[in-house]
């Protein structure tokens, strides 16, 4: 019988009694290889000393599981699971998951504290593992999984040298191959929407808008960018914003299709025609985009095949756990329609 201590032993307090890292006694609850049978028992007789044998560790040396993972959004407003982008993902997840028999868990995480009660309960054994999505820039969530060694997929990333395991759409390509689009077509006073720029998604979908403009050795104005949030209302405003700023406009590449569909309403009130006077690309290829007037142009980024590939990426690192961070990045695709 263990000793029992006042209060939960940690995870440093168990490393420190074998006398190892953190990061070992994570690879000796989660099974995984590369750990000396010497130092795997010195780790398990100090998990027994200090009576540290949270669900997750027992269930891990004994073979067993919750069945269940948690898809999580990590987003401080809740306004934003309204935007299709959440349902779409839910759905694409769920589908993939539909054929095991793992069961899927949604939850929020807004605050700090909730993102402890997060770790405790997912540490308790009640997931095998988990996925996020709408990781912004600062957020120490996936850190704070990895180090109590649950397996852990991100959608998207935090920043170009991310290294949680990760699928991603090529974001910057994708954003290239519409103002490339635009370029073609003749449109030279080319304005962006961008999403949240703590959100490297934002930041990527804006680099490809710029690279593509310096290619074709066209000039990037500042007036010509605004700031939105994803959301139709933004994109309503910074359409706005752009046209009373800059009426030259003769095109606009918004970083989502609900913010697209936001400009095409902003453009119709400013009595701009769509796409004689000002030509109109989305990005994700949501329903959406086949019910705007006119229909959308975008970029159609995979949701099925990210959904898929995120559960596949999962469901390995749970079987077993790797070696090394896998991240994928997969291909966009332009879909041409009315408004460009």
């Amino acid at each position: 019988m263990g000793r029992q201590r006042p209060g939960s032993p940690t995870l440093e307090e168990v490393a420190a009694l074998a006398g190892v890292g953190r990061g070992t006694v994570s690879r000796v609850i989660n099974n995984a290889a590369g750990v000396k049978d010497s130092t795997r028992r010195a780790v398990q007789r100090a998990i027994a000393e200090l009576g540290y044998v949270p669900n997750l560790a027992a269930r891990s040396l004994a073979g067993r599981r919750a069945d269940a993972v948690a898809l999580v959004m990590t987003e401080p407003d809740w306004r934003q699971f309204g935007e299709p982008f959440f349902s779409e993902i839910v759905r694409a997840v769920g589908d993939a998951l539909t054929d095991t028999k793992v069961q899927l868990l949604l939850t929020l995480v807004r605050t700090d504290a909730e993102r402890r009660r997060l770790v405790e309960y997912a540490r308790g054994g009640r997931v095998d593992g988990v996925m996020l999505m709408s990781v912004h820039a600062e957020d120490a969530l996936p850190d704070m999984l990895a180090e109590v060694g649950l397996p852990t997929v991100l959608l998207g990333r935090r920043s170009g040298d991310e290294g949680v395991t990760y699928v991603d759409a090529d974001n910057a390509g994708g954003a290239r191959s519409a103002v490339a689009h635009l370029l073609g077509t003749g449109r030279r006073a080319i304005a962006t929407i961008t999403g949240p720029l703590d959100m490297y998604v934002a930041q990527c979908r804006l680099r490809g808008y710029r690279e593509a403009l310096e290619r074709a050795g066209a000039a990037a104005r500042p007036s010509w960018t605004a700031e939105g949030d994803f959301s139709a209302d933004s994109g309503h405003r910074a359409m706005t914003e752009l046209v009373e700023r800059a009426p030259e406009i003769d095109a606009v590449f918004a970083a989502s299709d609900t913010m697209a569909a936001g400009a095409l309403n902003a453009l119709r009130a400013a009595g701009r025609r769509v796409p004689e006077d000002v030509a109109v690309i989305g990005f994700d290829d949501f329903p959406l985009a086949q019910h705007t007037d006119p229909k959308l142009t975008t970029v159609r980024q995979p949701l099925e095949e990210i959904g898929r590939t995120m559960v596949r990426l999962l469901l390995e690192e749970m079987e077993e756990p790797a070696m090394a961070w896998r991240h994928v990045i997969l291909r966009t695709e332009l879909v041409l329609r009315g408004s460009a």
